[in-house]
């Protein structure tokens, strides 16, 4: 099985686990009713994932990667606002109904893992990659090295920001708040970035 239909097919299975998650729970949720739910033997569930908590990492994951696209194609001559706000447009335009199904059951399983240990399990493991990728993107901005504790520390504050926000948000759509209420959420989470890293992240910079 190639890279590309195996991701295909864990982000599936993915989908249809998080579903069955938010419905019934975890506890009651079993490997054999996500396998018939996707229409796959519970063994080849077996062959892909080493839990069945661990079938909700995909969609989390999910998310995380598409901040972390954003993060990585930020222009040095841009603040981050204004590169967030266009981002989050053109993100918007293109996306896709699964897309949004998708980013809707993403913020279930964050909003889920305030009480199921093993789904903040998969938030923190989704978390702790945000943290490392943060890392990166932060040292090349700067022109520091990785290692450099001012870029370590600039990363873990961004990155507990975007977590922060994420689960703040999540669980006021679920409650049914408006999302107007939040205003611009892309320049909102730019700006906390800046806050959190004390203003060393969110400027241009030169080449």
């Amino acid at each position: 099985m190639s890279d590309q239909r195996r991701h295909r097919l864990r982000l599936e299975i993915s989908r249809e686990a998080c579903r069955l998650f938010w419905d019934q729970g975890v506890a009651a949720t079993s490997g054999d009713q996500i396998a018939e739910a996707v229409g796959l033997s519970t063994r080849t569930i077996w062959r892909h994932f080493r839990s069945k908590e661990s079938c909700a990492e995909p969609i989390v994951m999910q998310g995380v990667d598409t901040e972390m696209a954003v993060l990585r194609s930020w222009p040095p001559e841009l603040p981050l606002e204004v590169h967030f706000v266009v981002e989050a447009t053109k993100l918007a335009r293109k996306a896709t109904p699964t897309d949004v199904a998708d980013n809707g059951l993403a913020v279930k399983m964050i909003r889920l893992a305030d009480d199921e240990p093993a789904i903040r399990t998969a938030w923190l493991m989704a978390c702790d990659q945000v943290e490392r990728e943060m890392v990166r993107i932060i040292a090349q901005r700067l022109k520091l090295p990785v290692e450099n504790i001012d870029v370590r520390l600039h990363a873990a504050a961004a990155s507990a920001a975007l977590r922060v926000i994420n689960e703040d948000v999540g669980a006021k759509l679920l409650e049914g708040v408006d999302p107007a209420q939040f205003g611009d959420t892309a320049a909102w989470i730019a700006q906390a970035i800046r806050r959190a890293t004390g203003g060393a992240v969110g400027d241009p910079v030169k080449r």
